[in-house]
């Protein structure tokens, strides 16, 4: 992966399930043409373990990832911002060289109740539902767009 190669940043409120989902499905969908990174605006401080399981389930680790928050990203050139939560596209800021602003919102698998199988299975169509989604905007910024 080229250090020249355009950063996505992915942002939710917790940083904790679904901008990792969408970190880990991107960044193994999209070859190396994009940088991939998430952050959140109230990180949790923990990435979800139900997430890096469901991310296993599919071959992508997500387990060394952790949760940051996006003042990290402040100083650096950020060219697309994607929200993945409603808090987190209100509160986003505008990031230096920042060209593309994207919002997909999806479901917060953390809020999941019930047994261990119930929330898995949460956990599961959320990251379908993600997976849908960047696997073809992957596909789009392989073809050249943005």
């Amino acid at each position: 992966m080229s250090d020249q190669a355009p950063l996505v940043l992915i942002l939710c409120t917790g940083n904790s399930c679904r901008s990792h989902l969408a970190e880990g499905i991107l960044r193994a969908a999209a070859d190396g043409v994009v940088r991939v990174a998430s952050a959140g605006s109230k990180p949790a401080g923990y990435v979800h373990p139900l997430a890096v399981a469901a991310m296993q389930e599919i071959g992508i680790d997500i387990s060394a990832h952790h949760s940051k928050h996006l003042d990290e990203f402040l100083s650096q050139d950020v060219e697309t911002v994607i929200t993945v939560c409603g808090n987190a596209d209100q509160v986003c800021p505008m990031f230096p060289g920042q060209v593309n602003r994207h919002h997909w919102g999806f479901d917060d698998p953390a809020h999941a109740e019930g047994s261990d199988e119930e929330k898995m299975a949460v956990f599961r169509r959320v990251r379908d539902e993600i997976r849908r989604v960047f696997e073809a905007y992957a596909a789009g910024r392989k073809d050249g767009k943005r």
